[in-house]
């Protein structure tokens, strides 16, 4: 997997002007292409429950495999284009929200550096609900933690490894919890059964 190849953790649990959440995710990914993004893969949709617990509505999630030529800043900004296109006004953080777009991995790069990258990897939820940071953390620096992102994310790329770490992605997610897990179930969407957005063995070096 080059560098040129983003993950992305999609997001939604209130209605925007593209619809309900499903749709509304169908939309951010025809708006990435129309952006001129490849999407090489995307995984089926999931009702996950809000994080934190009790923060609002069940969310529908997604990842997607998006090739790019633009630079992880540029493309982060293309993210944030696609949420406001849609609705998305940032207040809060953990908010329901109409769509979130969350950069994930570009490759095996680590933004800003490894040291920074680990520092935010290991804060404890406690400092997370309280301190985030101001530039770009890559990989993202929850996405071991969380098993709405890893159960989509291991459709598409089970194999890939975080450069940190080395784990895998099955790896992440087999580490966390059976019922964090259990909590994750599919659902029918517009994109099920595409062949056209799939990419088998994608992820696998």
């Amino acid at each position: 997997m080059d560098n040129s190849t983003y993950f992305v953790a999609l997001g939604a649990n209130l209605p925007s002007p593209a619809g309900a959440p499903a749709r509304t995710l169908v939309a951010a990914l025809r708006a990435l292409v129309q952006a001129g993004a490849e999407l090489r893969a995307v995984s089926r949709f999931y009702h996950a429950p809000a994080f934190p617990a009790g923060a609002g509505p069940d969310y529908v999630n997604a990842a997607a495999a998006v090739a790019s030529g633009l630079a992880p800043a540029q493309f982060l900004a293309l993210l944030h284009r696609i949420e406001a296109d849609l609705g998305r006004q940032r207040a809060a953080r953990w908010e329901s929200r109409g769509v979130d777009l969350d950069l994930l991995v570009a490759g095996q790069t680590v933004l800003p550096d490894a040291r920074t990258q680990a520092h935010w990897r290991g804060l404890a939820l406690a400092d997370q609900m309280r301190d985030w940071p101001e530039g770009l953390i890559l990989p993202h620096p929850r996405l071991a933690d969380r098993a709405f992102v890893l159960i989509p994310l291991a459709e598409i790329a089970p194999l890939w490894r975080h450069p940190a770490t080395g784990d895998s992605v099955i790896q992440m997610l087999a580490a966390l919890p059976q019922a964090e897990k259990a909590a994750i179930r599919p659902l029918e969407t517009p994109f099920c059964g595409e062949g056209r957005l799939s990419r088998p063995g994608l992820g696998s070096k």
